[in-house]
């Protein structure tokens, strides 16, 4: 039987893998079709009125071509700290560059599927201790099992987190637990994507003050920081009373056998040690928000966090040493799917910035904004953002790309800068729901153990509703003058 389930399972984790390779088929049929070409750029801002065309060789004889060692020689010098050597010419991806974009995506995206693997190495060791199971279910048993009690605090509070203070990574811990409170519950794992996903993604879509989002983007929209954050609060408000009555009507009703089987099991209590263990868990959650918010703390810093906080818990639990480590291998091995496609979708960021297609790509995109009425100005530079997303899920690589160019086109379009960063935000936090280039949407559902289809079929029509919303909103705020 379990074999069996083994064996259901590895056949089921191969469909994110296809679908992933999919897209990076796509996006390197994309290189050939677009020319190149690039802006210059300060810093990492790109300076608008520099786009030019660059010579691209994207022939048939390319298909077959050997990978360019650009990005290779470039490593090495960065390494030496010497000059970079002339790269060769620009040409589109070829079956070798295919191959060679997955291993340099998964460099590339390092810092955050070693981040994934010591979450998973964390959660492994904690799970060990038997105290998150006891908790869950005596959390299920005080609430009496009711969605209609924990959804809308668990999404409120996880939403808040993220508008106000940019969570997102952060919150990939609680993933799994949320999926074992959910399994509590009788419900199935999409539970922790119902709660957890769309809270965190609410909130970067109205990012009421979130600091990713807005420290670069108002500023290039030549409006203070953090200002104008009345309207994007009450669409918060707004966006996240739909999201949770949305959420709770499409969980459903949880399975009576599991939620029978968690009331069996309530009167289990907590030992002192497990006790220890979770009381252990409020400092090191303040510690996470206090190093994110205030000591700049990313993907490594937060990395060696989880290592040292899984010694802890071991510590606390009373784990000896090779079992603390058995339990953070096999959380590890728990992750190992979540690293491989964010690296494949780190691979699909290498591709177009080999062909050097992306600029071209964005200046096709604005070449046409402009000209017509304000309202419709606004939508299509959310537009615009949505499909930058696809193409780059990071929020702060898409606003230092975007916001140079359409900041300018939306002023002399009449829109006000706080439209334009309305605009920005909607369409990033809307688009990071639902893209499969997102590498921490993927890392999500790999925690949840969730398929991303499933996914994608849960979320569908609270996307396309939020997406109308956002169209409401963005014509009132041109109306008022926002």
């Amino acid at each position: 039987m379990a074999a069996r389930a083994a064996t259901s399972a590895a056949r089921h984790s191969l469909n994110p893998v296809i679908m992933m390779g999919l897209v990076l088929l796509a996006t390197a049929f994309l290189t050939y079709i677009t020319p190149a070409g690039s802006f210059q750029r300060h810093g990492d801002l790109v300076v608008p009125g520099t786009y030019h065309s660059l010579p691209k060789q994207s022939d048939a004889s390319v298909l077959f071509a050997p990978a360019p060692a650009a990005s290779k020689a470039d490593a090495a010098s960065k390494a030496e700290k010497s000059p970079k050597p002339a790269k060769s010419a620009i040409r589109a991806a070829g079956l070798a560059s295919i191959l060679v974009s997955i291993p340099e995506g998964l460099v590339k995206s390092a810092g955050l599927i070693f981040m994934v693997l010591f979450v998973g190495g964390m959660f492994g060791v904690l799970r060990r201790t038997g105290a998150i199971d006891v908790a869950a279910t005596r959390l299920v048993h005080a609430t009496g099992g009711s969605k209609y009690a924990l959804v809308p605090v668990l999404m409120i509070v996880l939403a808040a987190g993220s508008t106000f203070l940019g969570f997102i990574s952060e919150y990939l811990v609680l993933i799994p637990i949320a999926a074992l409170i959910g399994e509590r519950m009788g419900f199935k794992p999409i539970f922790a994507m119902a709660t957890v996903g769309v809270a965190a993604k609410i909130g970067y879509a109205t990012s009421v003050t979130n600091p990713l989002a807005l420290i670069i983007a108002q500023p290039l929209a030549h409006v203070p920081i953090f200002s104008g954050l009345f309207f994007r609060l009450a669409l918060f408000v707004i966006f996240l009373a739909v999201s949770i009555a949305y959420s709770i009507v499409m969980l459903g009703h949880p399975s009576a056998e599991t939620a029978n089987a968690a009331a069996s099991h309530s009167g289990e209590r907590l030992s002192g040690r497990q006790l220890a263990v979770l009381l252990a868990l409020v400092p090191a959650g303040a510690v996470l928000i206090a190093g994110s918010a205030l000591w700049g703390w990313r993907e490594d810093e937060i990395s060696a966090y989880y290592v040292a906080l899984s010694l802890l818990l071991a510590v606390l639990g009373g784990l000896r040493a090779g079992d603390a480590a058995d339990a953070f291998v096999d959380g590890m091995k728990s992750m190992i799917l979540a690293g491989l496609l964010i690296g494949i979708a780190g691979a699909v960021q290498v591709l177009l910035a080999d062909s050097k297609v992306l600029d071209t790509l964005i200046y096709n995109a604005t070449r046409f904004v402009g000209g017509q009425a304000r309202a419709v100005v606004a939508n299509e530079l959310m537009a615009i953002e949505m499909a930058l997303g696809v193409l780059i899920p990071s929020t702060s690589g898409k606003v230092a790309v975007s916001m140079p160019i359409l900041a300018p086109i939306a002023q002399l379009s009449g829109v006000g800068g706080q439209t334009t960063v309305l605009a920005f935000v909607l369409g990033n936090g809307l688009t990071n729901m639902v893209t499969p280039t997102s590498g921490m949407l993927l890392a999500y559902l790999a925690a949840a153990r969730v398929s991303f289809l499933e996914w994608i079929g849960f979320v569908a029509p609270l996307f396309f509703g939020l997406t109308l919303l956002s169209v409401a909103a963005l014509t009132v705020a041109v109306a008022i003058g926002y």
